[in-house]
């Protein structure tokens, strides 16, 4: 069993900082689950072009607001506490920031091993490793 305190990652290397994102690496590839697990906060206004063509997210929205736009088809959907979206198919997207800041948990799969930051077309690498 793994008990994780999202408090004692804070200021640790586990707690990663970019452009416009905060993520608190709670589970990562070292864990063994088969996915990592990630508290990350988007701060109120911020606007991030992603695509995780690597990897398959899932993310559940516990506070704040924004919105996310499907680059494929130009929608725009609204986050707020209680939305999920699941990027399924590698969708390239752009989430931006709110009113205020969100507070986003977030699943990859295949995990990240813990200090990715997102590359030049907003994705994450594959560790060497594998």
């Amino acid at each position: 069993m793994k008990i994780v305190d999202v408090n004692k990652i804070i200021g640790t290397d586990q707690d990663v900082h970019g452009p416009g994102w905060n993520s608190r690496r709670m589970l990562l590839k070292k864990d063994g689950m088969g996915f990592s697990m990630h508290e990350t906060i988007i701060p109120a206004g911020a606007e991030l072009n992603l695509w995780y063509k690597n990897h398959l997210e899932a993310v559940y929205c516990v506070a704040g607001n924004g919105s996310i736009e499907d680059k494929a088809t130009g929608e725009v959907h609204e986050i707020y506490d209680g939305i999920l979206y699941a990027l399924d198919n590698n969708d390239r997207h752009t989430l931006r920031g709110g009113t205020e800041d969100m507070r986003l948990i977030c699943t990859f799969n295949p995990p990240v091993s813990g200090r990715e930051t997102h590359d030049e077309d907003g994705s994450y690498n594959i560790p060497d490793d594998e």
